[in-house]
């Protein structure tokens, strides 16, 4: 998925939703396949009832479940049709160690089943009616938010806060304090934060404060200038980079099978949630990037160490979903579980070690700050707004009884 993803250039709070639903297909299957695994029905918002279809005894449930990831991963990304491929190499592995084409036909009937109820599911989270809405208008007001160099590209998905939640109860739950009050007075506490922000980069950072914000990068509109041409540099989100992580843990673990179903899925969910609610923070606040204010207001030649997004500062997008990811895993797995993060190896970027959840998300989220494209009141009430939203699925979801 995260290949298509990069592939597809796809935003942040999209590719969320696309690994919500796609797990929830996977954890659909087992949830009717096994008694340790509880429905989602009566816990997410609007959850369906799914019933277990008529079936003969030779499917095989895990490979249904993967089977339903795939059918839903398909439908749901724009490049969907490059999964067929990831696919048929999985079917090939499949056969080798000994799976009958009955067996795989008959699960992957039942995926393809319990696929079309997620995502008619999916399909009535509201997504699909932002196309309708106006096109975003910049508010052109002192302190908002506006275009950013070099691609100076539209503001994406200014609507996102509309979408259904899945655990939270709407966008609007876990709103955090307000940022500090824009002001050009140089006594003012933003000014105080634009001045912070501005002698803390480019070289006066240290060349680890450089490498941590290079490795939280994950930016997938990154564009370079050469000559008269802007060049597009893909990355994966940082949504996608949460998912490796989810996915090192589980392999780290020997987890067996229905619990790395249930862990992805519920990062996942904690994911699509925190970039509701941070969205919904961003496009009401609309403030200012620190690019812009620099340079309007203190040197105008200044230049962030990381490219700015193209959304609205206020409040940290990777404060909020590293937190609630941490929280989520950390649940799942401790507070002193030990990785080697290489998720973005294949980027050329150096894997970085940790000690817990907790402190990858710590560093993750001040970034931004070294990166330059956030200040500090955005970066330290989205850890509160993350913990929140990562505190609120772990016990609605994943703390249920019957979950394991």
């Amino acid at each position: 998925m995260t290949d298509v993803m990069v592939h597809d250039v796809t935003n942040p709070p999209l590719a969320s939703r696309f690994f919500a639903y796609t797990c929830l297909a996977g954890y659909e299957v087992m949830a009717q396949n096994d008694k340790q695994v509880k429905s989602m029905q009566g816990t997410l918002n609007q959850y369906p009832v799914i019933s277990v279809p008529k079936q003969n005894e030779i499917y095989n449930a895990q490979l249904s479940a993967v089977l339903a990831m795939f059918e839903t991963a398909a439908k749901l990304q724009p490049s969907g049709s490059l999964m067929g491929k990831y696919e048929e190499g999985f079917l090939d592995s499949c056969r080798t160690i000994g799976f009958t084409d009955e067996v795989i036909d008959s699960s992957k009937s039942y995926a393809k089943f319990i696929s079309k109820k997620i995502l008619a599911y999916a399909k009535a989270d509201g997504y699909r009616k932002i196309s309708n809405y106006p096109r975003y208008k910049l508010k052109r007001t002192p302190g908002s938010w506006d275009l950013t160099p070099p691609a100076y590209m539209v503001p994406v998905e200014p609507y996102f806060n509309t979408v259904r939640t899945l655990a939270i109860d709407s966008a609007s739950q876990f709103v955090p304090d307000a940022p500090v009050p824009f002001s050009t007075d140089k006594n003012s506490d933003f000014y105080k934060f634009l001045q912070l922000s501005y002698s803390k980069s480019g070289d006066k950072l240290t060349q680890e404060e450089k490498n941590i914000a290079n490795f939280w990068d994950c930016n997938p509109f990154a564009v370079q200038n050469d000559g008269h041409m802007l060049i597009g540099l893909k990355k994966i989100s940082p949504g996608a980079h949460w998912m490796g992580v989810t996915a090192i843990a589980c392999s780290q673990s020997q987890a067996g099978f229905a619990k790395t179903i249930e862990v992805n899925t519920m990062v996942a969910i904690g994911l699509m949630d925190a970039f509701i609610c941070c969205w919904d923070d961003k496009y009401r606040t609309n403030r200012i990037r620190p690019e812009t204010a620099i340079r309007r207001y203190i040197d105008p030649h200044w230049k962030p160490l990381l490219q700015t997004p193209p959304f609205p500062e206020y409040i940290s997008g990777h404060s909020v979903i590293s937190t609630t990811s941490a929280v989520i895993l950390t649940h799942y797995f401790g507070n002193s579980f030990k990785y080697t993060d290489d998720v973005e190896k294949q980027f050329g970027v150096p894997p970085r070690q940790f000690n817990s959840f907790t402190q990858a998300a710590t560093e993750a989220a001040i970034s931004r700050f070294w990166g330059g494209i956030h200040f500090m009141d955005a970066i330290d009430n989205g850890i509160l707004q993350g913990n929140r939203v990562g505190n609120w699925v772990v016990n609605k979801v994943s703390g249920r009884k019957g979950s394991k």
